[in-house]
C-alpha cells in the first residue's frame, strides 16, 4: 500500500512517497506556493501520478503539544484538500520535523541553498516514516 506525505508550508510544501509495500519513505519534490490554484493543480497532479491509497499530513504542534498558528493553517489546508481529493487523509502530530530534517541534511554534508531545496521533502519523509511505524489502530484519520 503506497502512501504520500505532505509537510505543508505557506511558502514551500515538501512531498514524500512510500514504496508500494508501504515500508520505506522517499523524498519526491517541493512545491513552491505561487497561487493557491497553481499549488493545488501541482499537488493533485503529484497525487494522481503517485497513485497512493492515502495521504498523510503532518500536524505541527508546539513542544508542549499545543496548537499553533501553523496548526490552524494546516487545518485550513486540510479542508481545501478534502474538497478536491477523495482519498483517505491521515494526520500525524509532528514537532520539529523541518528542524530535524535540516540537521540530518547538514550532517550529510549539504549547505545553504542545497538544504533549502530539499529540507521540506526530508521533513515529509520524517512524517511518513513516523506514520508507517504506527500500528493501524493508532493512525488518526482526518474527517
Amino acid at each position: 500500500m503506497k502512501y504520500i506525505a505532505i509537510d505543508y508550508g505557506t511558502k514551500r510544501t515538501g512531498l514524500a512517497a512510500s514504496d508500494t509495500g508501504g515500508n520505506m519513505a522517499f523524498p519526491r519534490t517541493t512545491l513552491v506556493m505561487k497561487t493557491r490554484d497553481k499549488f493545488f493543480a501541482e499537488l493533485l497532479a503529484f497525487i494522481e501520478k503517485e497513485e497512493p491509497v492515502a495521504i498523510v499530513v503532518g500536524m505541527p504542534k508546539s513542544l508542549d503539544g499545543e496548537e499553533t498558528l501553523m496548526s490552524r493553517q494546516v487545518r485550513n489546508f486540510l479542508a481545501r484538500l478534502r474538497r478536491r481529493c477523495e482519498l483517505p487523509i491521515f494526520i500525524i502530530e509532528e514537532a520539529l520535523s523541518s528542524f530535524e530534517a535540516e540537521l540530518e541534511l547538514r550532517d550529510a554534508g549539504l549547505k545553504g541553498h542545497e538544504i533549502d531545496k530539499v529540507v521540506d521533502q526530508q521533513a515529509a519523509v520524517r512524517i511518513l516514516e513516523s506514520f508507517l511505524h504506527l500500528d493501524e489502530e493508532h493512525r488518526q484519520s482526518y474527517d
